[in-house]
C-alpha cells in the first residue's frame, strides 16, 4: 500500500453539513477497497487560485490514505462524476518522502568525505614557564 494525499475542492454554494456525508463515502470507497484513512483535514472556504466553473472560492478538503492504485482511481472516477467536486488532485507521498530520505543521504555522504578531507588543525606546543 502506498501513501496518497487527496485533495478535493467543494462547490462553496453546498451546505457544509452535506459535506460531511460527502467525505463519509469518499472514506467508505477507500475502507471498502481493502485501503485506510490516516487523516481528515477540513481546511475550510478559501479564495480560488483562478476562477471554475464562475467560482472564486471553494470548501478545501484534505484526505491522507494509504492505498493501491486501484482504490485511488476509483475515487478519481467518483470526483469526476460528483458535481459538487470543483477540483481534485491526488499526490503519492510516499514517492516524495523517498526522494527527500535519498538526497539527505547524499548530503550526509558528502558532508562525510568532506570532514575526512579537511586536515585536522594543528596543536599549539604548550608553553615553557
Amino acid at each position: 500500500m502506498r501513501k496518497y494525499e487527496i485533495m478535493f475542492i467543494v462547490d462553496p454554494d453546498l451546505p457544509e453539513e452535506d459535506i460531511d456525508p460527502l467525505n463519509s463515502q469518499v472514506e467508505t470507497v477507500i475502507t471498502d477497497g481493502g485501503g485506510r484513512v490516516l487523516e481528515t483535514e477540513k481546511m475550510g472556504r478559501r479564495k480560488l487560485a483562478y476562477e471554475v466553473d464562475r467560482r472564486t472560492d471553494g470548501f478545501y478538503v484534505l484526505l491522507t490514505v494509504e492505498a493501491d492504485g486501484e482504490i485511488v482511481r476509483e475515487v478519481e472516477r467518483r470526483f469526476r462524476v460528483m458535481d459538487s467536486v470543483l477540483r481534485y488532485m491526488t499526490v503519492r507521498v510516499d514517492a516524495a518522502e523517498k526522494k527527500l530520505e535519498k538526497m539527505r543521504a547524499i548530503r550526509r555522504r558528502k558532508a562525510a568525505k568532506r570532514d575526512a578531507a579537511e586536515p585536522a588543525a594543528p596543536e599549539e606546543p604548550a608553553a615553557a614557564h
